[in-house]
């Protein structure tokens, strides 16, 4: 396990201060400056989880309310809205300095049998062929300042390869269509909620950015003012989150100072696991007089 899945892993291992009132570590995740939007869900999910027994999360849905602080823990306050004999509901609330940050609604059901059928796995060329998230960062060095050369390096707990990368300091104009692979090796040893988890924390990962390709921008290029406003899961299947998965996303429409993007995250075999929906913050940066 390197050191950078196990500060994940321990982020996601909140502490209980009372019932139904749970604290999780602010600092650590994807980025520096604010908490990252995945971290607080998956922390948000794994206070609701403490609350309910024999079930796993079918789907959330969550708003970003405010920007997290990474300098202080968040609390997350679980209500048991609801234990039914196949569904279970519960709202979670997260604050910082008395306010909220997030509030995420998640239903847990039984394990139950239907009809079944999927969408197939777009035709990918595999994880091997593509560039791992170091070797993409290393070609950038010499444009970063010195400054923030650090942080670009830092190592992250998920595995990332890109399919179509983009230059992050001048992107050409591509299509919405965005398909990345990812995997985190250390979660062999996890169960199913922390797989769940782990998914949902690397499910913010690169989502919004579909909506910037059409418009040949970049978190690097300085024209964006950029957040995400809402996030919503469907798990699908069992998440063995140690082997690869393809998150294949889009952007079906930007527009009024934001974007709705999709995803779908299929194992490797082709399995349907996930579905995702976000709407995002996408409108130009105020210029600094």
């Amino acid at each position: 396990m390197t050191e950078a899945e196990r500060i994940l892993l321990d982020l996601l291992d909140i502490e209980r201060l009372e019932v139904d009132l749970f604290r999780g570590v602010g600092s650590g995740g994807e980025t520096p400056t604010r908490i990252f939007g995945g971290q607080v869900i998956a922390q948000a999910l794994a206070a609701a989880y403490k609350t309910v027994e024999d079930r796993l999360c079918h789907s959330l849905h969550a708003y970003f309310i405010r920007p997290g602080d990474p300098d202080i823990p968040v609390v997350y306050q679980v209500d048991r809205a609801r234990d039914g004999g196949s569904f279970t509901t519960r709202r979670v609330v997260a604050i910082q300095h008395g306010k909220q940050i997030l509030n995420m609604s998640a239903s847990f059901h039984i394990q139950d049998e239907g009809w079944e059928h999927q969408h197939p796995m777009p035709e990918v060329a595999p994880p091997e062929q593509h560039p791992s998230r170091d070797e993409l960062r290393q070609r950038y060095l010499d444009r970063v300042p010195d400054h923030l050369r650090a942080e670009l390096l830092r190592e992250r707990p998920i595995e990332v390869r890109e399919v179509d990368p983009l230059d992050i300091f001048h992107p050409a104009k591509a299509d919405d269509r965005n398909f990345l692979w990812f995997r985190m090796g250390a979660a062999d040893q996890a169960d199913h909620v922390t797989q769940h988890l782990l998914l949902a924390y690397a499910s913010d990962m690169a989502l919004l950015s579909s909506g910037m390709r059409p418009h040949g921008l970049s978190w690097f290029t300085g024209e964006i003012n950029g957040a995400s406003l809402d996030h919503a899961i469907w798990f699908h299947a069992p998440v063995q989150f140690q082997n690869w998965h393809l998150y294949a996303m889009d952007a079906p429409w930007t527009g009024q100072g934001r974007s709705f993007n999709r995803g779908a995250i299929y194992a490797q075999d082709g399995t349907l696991v996930a579905s995702v929906a976000q709407e995002g913050l996408l409108r130009r940066a105020r210029k600094k007089r």
